[in-house]
């Protein structure tokens, strides 16, 4: 398993949990943590007991983004930040055949926003924000915060927050359809917790195949997505998910999905 100061990473159950653990710069990013979370995220999709994970910081923030302490020191250069670092998490995010939970705790800004909403479900405390935070230092937003950010809240909003920087609350981001739930600062842990352990206990073939047709589904013209659902619903009938799905509806029992 993984082992860095950065960050922590543990299992609980078939939940893998992935905690950003630089709590006195925010979480901030630098190589050691990128490199671990990719390591972690490659970790989780080679483990066939890991159903499900978790994304979360320790202390205050979820993620402020980058280092810039780093940048500026001249140790790495901002592409390799941006190609080595970032790209790769992202990429990792979505090509990982399992749901990622995005429990942001705190603050997440600039690339620590797109992380988030890189991630299959997004809950917030009511005490998080999100902020676009790149205007604010002459740069455009990566980490595929052009990508994900227009598709969730429309093109004039997320316009409009990537040029002006301003901040969201937790509460607003739910409301724009940037997140997916709120939970009070008080239960914010366990509830995201308890969604976590409910993802991993659920057909993990059929939300794979979800996220795959998610993946495409902007890109896609509508013939070519209802050819591939056609496809994936196919391999989601072979599982053995479905079979004991179908049988546990018929007789009224609850399911017990094995992900296979």
């Amino acid at each position: 398993m993984t082992s860095s100061s950065t960050l922590e990473f543990s299992k609980q159950g078939l939940v893998a949990v992935i905690k950003l653990n630089r709590p006195d710069v925010y979480n901030s990013v630098n190589r050691e943590l990128a490199l671990a979370f990719q390591q972690c995220l490659d970790e989780c999709a080679a483990d066939a007991s890991v159903r499900a994970v978790l994304i979360t910081g320790s202390g205050k923030a979820f993620c402020a983004g980058q280092d810039l302490v780093e940048v500026t020191s001249g140790v790495v250069q901002l592409s390799d930040i941006v190609d080595k670092h970032y790209n790769p998490i992202i990429l990792r995010l979505r090509q990982l055949e399992k749901p990622i939970v995005a429990a942001v705790n705190g603050v997440a800004a600039g690339a620590g926003a797109s992380i988030a909403l890189a991630c299959d479900v997004v809950v917030a405390a009511q005490s998080a924000s999100f902020i676009q935070a790149f205007s604010k230092i002459g740069l455009i937003p990566d980490s595929a915060g052009t990508y994900f950010l227009p598709r969730l809240v429309g093109f004039q909003k997320a316009s409009a927050l990537m040029m002006l920087g301003d901040k969201v609350t937790a509460a607003d981001a739910e409301s724009l359809g940037m997140i997916y739930k709120v939970f009070t600062d008080e239960i914010f842990a366990d509830e995201a917790m308890k969604l976590a352990t409910h993802l991993a206990s659920m057909p993990t073939r059929g939300l794979a195949y979800t996220k795959m047709l998610l993946n495409q589904t902007f890109q896609n013209t509508l013939e070519e997505q209802l050819r591939q659902e056609s496809h994936f619903q196919t391999l989601a009938s072979k599982t053995s998910d479905y079979k004991e799905g179908v049988v546990a509806f018929v007789q009224k029992k609850t399911p017990v999905f094995k992900g296979e």
